[in-house]
């Protein structure tokens, strides 16, 4: 059996020979021999194999084997330093590589922490090696490999793949990367989908137009449009919730939300009622404990994206009209008529005004006007003069406790310092009055005769500069007095310059503003009490959906445990 000292007798040899080492082939194997010794003999064999191993090409696999089976020994010195040398069988010579990154790959099940961080390493210089080969290896285990090699591979390429130099992740790489992401999307749960569409959206490819609507394609793929929406499947709509959250950053005037859009107007707006929260059954249980689980308005956070993507929506077709319809019945739902007059007094007075849901109506009002605004016709055609009428009807009572609210909150808010706006209470506050202010130039808008789509606002749960709404005063463009914001009935255009005698005949005249007036006559006496204010959802719904990835639950699907198609 080989010596420590018929080691270093064989590695002085070879390395006199240089470039003629590969001459000396029973010195080499001689070498390759150590691997059944003992642990000193085994750890510089370690060494010498790959140092010499582009001389011998016929003993390659032999080469290879020996340099695996070290890769596994029971002495952990000696496994690391097998480990760390495997790149350097690939310097010279890269038909190997692949076979290499995969041995590497699989090693990253190993439970011991310098085991692992030796096999990222090794990865990590494999990668500067020939960057593509390597991805090729770790590809090939995420497709085929087991469920902890997948799932730490998968690991690998997130948290180590951004922090490789530019001139590694060449146009070659950045291909391969999208075809096997492609592969591997096919089957994936919740968390390796966002982790994949997080590592392409940071490929430089992935930054152009084209690139952009790639990945909107990817995530419909995985949304499936052509299935059924099944609104009392936690993961159904789990499933849903993570793609629009993923494709939201790319969508744009160029890459068109339509698609998204037509579908949650077409199958989620009619079973909006009824759609179960993702992890439903978790809670239940949860309460079952005596644990009181987390309060989650599935409704509020749907509508919230669907107002998102609304703005990017491309042009609508005769046949897409249905799903405009949805949008508009959901709309009314949470926008009631007047209260009609009562015969019982007492009994209007205990059943009380109905509740006004401002965050959901901020976010289905907003959506409607981005989307009505491609047909136009919905509500101004003549069929249509009698959806108008009502839907005048219902802006006008809504208006009304709007305004309300925001006098409320403006008179909470007024003299607060910096220091008190920063309490809990405030800022909520001040998210309500966004809330409201951005409804009420909604409303102004479609008041209008015809109906007008030009305002624009930011969305109330979006980062935005500090405006005047949210310092208690009135925006400047339809600033009239300190505390309310009059509803005007015009076409917005400047006030005449000749002074107004009076409402009788104002409206003769276009170019006048008129102030909005409590209505007289035929709706006097059905307008009833101003409605209830605030929100149901009033702490929760104001302000941003929480956490991105706050329904990331258990799944189902074919072995991976998550959401599968």
């Amino acid at each position: 059996m080989v010596t420590i000292e018929q080691l270093y007798k064989d590695y002085g040899v070879l390395a006199d020979a240089k470039d003629k080492a590969g001459e000396h082939v029973e010195t080499y194997k001689s070498i390759l021999s150590a691997v059944e010794a003992s642990g000193g003999e085994k750890r510089l064999a370690a060494q010498f194999i790959p140092r010499f191993f582009k001389y011998f090409p016929t003993l390659a696999e032999q080469a290879i084997n020996a340099q695996l089976d070290l890769c596994e020994d029971d002495d952990s010195s000696i496994r690391r330093q097998a480990i760390k040398e495997l790149p350097n069988l690939c310097k010279e010579n890269k038909d190997h590589l692949v076979r290499i990154a995969d041995v590497l790959t699989q090693l990253l099940q190993s439970e011991d922490a310098q085991d692992l961080s030796t096999v990222n390493g090794a990865l990590i210089a494999l990668l500067k090696i020939d960057a593509k080969g390597t991805l090729g290896g770790l590809f090939e285990q995420i497709l085929k490999g087991e469920d902890t090699v997948r799932e730490r591979a998968i690991k690998f390429l997130s948290t180590k793949l951004k922090n490789l130099s530019a001139e590694l992740i060449t146009k070659d790489v950045e291909e391969l990367m999208i075809e096997k992401s492609k592969e591997v999307l096919q089957d994936v749960n919740g968390e390796e989908f966002i982790t994949f569409m997080t590592i392409l959206s940071k490929l430089e490819s992935m930054q152009t137009l084209t690139g952009r609507q790639q990945m909107v394609e990817l995530v419909a793929e995985q949304a499936d449009f052509k299935a059924d929406f099944e609104h009392s499947d936690g993961d159904c709509v789990d499933r849903l919730l993570q793609c629009v959250q993923q494709a939201l950053p790319f969508f744009s005037r160029n890459v068109p939300s339509t698609k998204f859009v037509l579908y949650i107007c077409d199958h989620v707006l009619p079973v909006l009622d009824k759609v179960v929260s993702p992890g439903e059954e978790t809670e239940a249980s949860s309460a079952g404990d005596g644990k009181a689980p987390a309060k989650v308005d599935i409704k509020l956070d749907i509508v919230k994206l669907l107002a998102e993507m609304s703005q990017f929506t491309g042009d609508f077709t005769a046949d897409n009209e249905t799903a405009l319809s949805n949008l508009y019945t959901t709309l009314l739902a949470y926008m009631p008529l007047p209260p009609a007059e009562s015969e019982n007094a007492d009994e209007e007075k205990s059943n009380g005004s109905p509740k006004l849901q401002f965050s959901h109506v901020e976010c289905l009002m907003f959506a409607f006007h981005q989307v009505a605004k491609r047909k136009p016709g919905f509500l101004t055609d003549e069929e249509n003069a009698e959806k108008l009428k009502d839907f005048r009807l219902r802006l006008q009572y809504f208006a009304r406790g709007t305004q309300l609210y925001m006098k409320q909150l403006r008179l909470a808010l007024h003299g607060k310092s910096g220091a008190d706006l920063k309490s809990d209470e405030n800022k909520l506050k001040l998210v309500a009055l966004r809330v409201t202010t951005n409804i009420n130039v909604l409303i102004k808008d479609l008041f209008h005769n015809p109906p007008s789509y030009k305002s624009t606002v930011m969305l109330s749960w979006k980062p935005a500069q500090r405006s005047s709404s949210e310092s208690g005063t009135q925006p400047q463009q339809t600033q009239k007095r300190s505390n309310i914001t009059p509803i005007t009935f015009s076409d917005g255009s400047p006030p005449s310059k000749k002074p107004q005698q009076g409402n009788k005949g104002g409206n003769k005249n276009r170019g006048q503003r008129t102030m909005y007036t409590p209505p007289g006559g035929k709706y006097s006496n059905k307008a009833g009490a101003a409605p209830t204010f605030g929100d149901a959802d009033y702490g929760s719904g104001f302000g941003g959906r929480g956490g991105q990835n706050q329904y990331r639950r258990r799944g189902r699907g074919r072995g991976r445990g998550g959401w599968r198609y």
